[in-house]
Formats: structure tokens, sequence, C-alpha cells
């Protein structure tokens, strides 16, 4: 039996710290575990939706659920030019990645990597004719991975060369993309407390740099890049929203968590622990564990946000604008 966190949760409604809430905005309804979101030119907002697929959202505010008939996971997924997506199916003890069309039709993409299954999978991002897939762990299921003692996540690139493992021992591997640059791939190793990054080079990647660290209670999920130089950083249990800028240094934009919660979190992970935890819903004002962050509106200046434990994602205006994703200029 796991450990029951819902003893550290009884002064919820009481010392809740929440900053930033008042310039959100909910976005959305219905969602089932609205894990990733990304936006397009044309204004479409699409989600991660676990009734099978990805959830559209017009600027109307009409929404469009394109699933196909095999039972998907998604966590994380990419947009492709020719109206279609890939996605990270994260089972309880399967993964791999899935292609489907905005027709619904399903197909796998990749299932297996270096003649071994990948194990349930977390992101996937597609840049350049490339695919960059993170799998946090190779435990199955994923709980032990909760611990500073574990290190097994690995990168995937899917190219015309095939597919093969190009980085390896990571802590907990999350969101992962290519920088408007085009010269890094940045990943978060979300029980690692930090953002690491790769130089990208016609085989894969070169050696591992360790690009931010975070403080206690941050255990990074989503990323993106602003049009300045910003790394834009969401934090789950903690429910924070952090940029990096240029210069590294670190600002926290938006945050609604209880702190005696992050608190008890953090030391149940220092000792271990918090791999055989049950954990309960994050307790917070309004947001249900902050998970991703997507640029997109009028010249890319709203934030979408995107929650793994909420029916809705969140919307708010950003102080620069975001950088443009590769699939910026994709039309459904």
């Amino acid at each position: 039996m796991g450990l029951d966190l819902r003893v550290s949760t009884h002064t919820v409604g009481h010392n809740v710290i929440a900053r930033g809430l008042e310039a959100i905005e909910d976005f959305g309804s219905g969602l089932e575990r609205p894990e990733c979101v990304h936006c397009t030119a044309q204004g479409d907002v699409f989600v991660s939706d676990w009734r099978g697929g990805v959830t559209r959202i017009r600027p109307d505010g009409t929404q469009q659920l394109i699933a196909g008939n095999r039972p998907l996971k998604p966590n994380g997924f990419a947009i492709l030019p020719e109206r279609s997506f890939l996605i990270a199916h994260l089972g309880e003890r399967d993964g791999g990645v899935w292609k489907l069309t905005a027709k619904g039709e399903l197909s796998p993409f990749l299932l297996e990597c270096e003649g071994r299954p990948l194990e349930p999978t977390n992101f996937v991002h597609w840049n350049d004719d490339r695919a960059w897939i993170t799998v946090s762990t190779r435990h199955v299921p994923r709980a032990p991975a909760r611990s500073p003692k574990v290190a097994d996540g690995y990168v995937v690139l899917a190219d015309r060369r095939g597919a093969r493992v190009v980085a390896d021992g990571l802590a907990f591997t999350n969101e992962c993309k290519v920088d408007p640059s085009g010269k890094w791939l940045y990943v978060n190793e979300t029980y690692g407390h930090r953002t690491s990054r790769f130089p990208l080079n016609d085989s894969g990647l070169g050696n591992k740099e360790i690009y931010a660290e975070y403080a206690a209670g941050v255990f990074p999920d989503g990323l993106d890049f602003d049009a300045e130089g910003g790394l834009w950083i969401t934090s789950i249990y903690s429910n924070r929203l952090i940029r990096v800028a240029p210069d590294r240094s670190q600002t926290v934009v938006l945050e609604d968590n209880d702190p005696a919660f992050v608190e008890r979190i953090e030391m149940l992970f220092a000792s271990g622990e918090l791999a055989g935890a049950t954990l309960p819903p994050t307790p917070a004002a309004r947001i249900r564990n902050l998970s991703s962050s997507a640029f997109g509106g009028p010249r890319l200046r709203t934030l979408y946000l995107g929650c793994l434990q909420d029916n809705r994602i969140y919307r708010m205006p950003s102080p620069v604008a975001g950088a443009r994703p590769p699939h910026w200029h994709a039309r459904f």
C-alpha cells in the first residue's frame, strides 16, 4: 500500500499561496487530463485528451475531439505539417508514439527502439523532420522513478536514419524541445530539479549541459521559449510558472500552492518515500497541477496553460511575446 499524502492537506484553504491568478481565465471545458497544449497561427488551440486523442479548441470556443479507434492515453504530442499529430502514449505498462490524422486515422509511428519496446512514453517533439521522444524511466510502472536515486530516463531520436537512443541516464525526462536557434535540445529532468540541454549535431546530440537548476519544490514538467531568449518552465506539485531569463536568472510569474503540501512532497522525495506515495489532487486555489505552457494568440502574446488534474486549461496575457513554434503555420 502506498503512502497517502492526504494527511498533509488538512490546512488547504487557509495557507494557499496564490499570486498572478488575477490575470488567468478558464479556457475549454470537459477535457480529460489536458497535460499538453499547443497553438497555431490560425487561432486553434490543441490539447492532449485522455479520451483517446487531441481536442481542438477553435477561436470561437467550439471544441472537437480528434481520436482514433484505439484506447490511447496521450501525454505529450506534436503537430505535423500535414494535418496530423504524433502522440506519446502513456499507458500503465506500454508506451510508444502513434500518428493520428485530423480525420481520426490512427497508425503506429514508433513502438520500439534498439530492439526493445518503448516504456510508457512521456513526450514527442517534431522539428525539421526529426522526432524527439522522451521516456521518463525504464521502470514499469513509473512510480519508483520518483526518487533522487533513479536516473534512467532517455531521449530517442527518430529520423531518416532510423530510431536510436541519443541521451540516457536522465532524472525523469519530461518535455523536450529544440530552441529557436535550432542549435540546442532542451530537456526537463523533473526529479533532477533541473533543465538540461544538448547541442544538436548531424548524428543526434552532443554532451549534456545543465542549463538551469531549481530550488526545492520545483519539479519542472513543461517548457517553452519566448522571443527574447527566455525559457518558460511549469512546475507540477508547486503549481509555479517560472521564466528563466537569457542570463539564467529566474522569476516566478505565477504560483498557486499550499506550502505545507509542497514541503511534504519535497521531504518525501528527498527520502525516497515519494516513490511509494499515493498522490492526491494538488491543493490550490484554482490551478490543478500546472504541467505545460504554450504561446498563442495575436502576436504570440497569450500564454495557454495545461493542467494534469483539471478538465480545462487556462490562459493569460504574457509580458513578452513567444517564439514561433515549428508547427505555428500548420492549418487544419
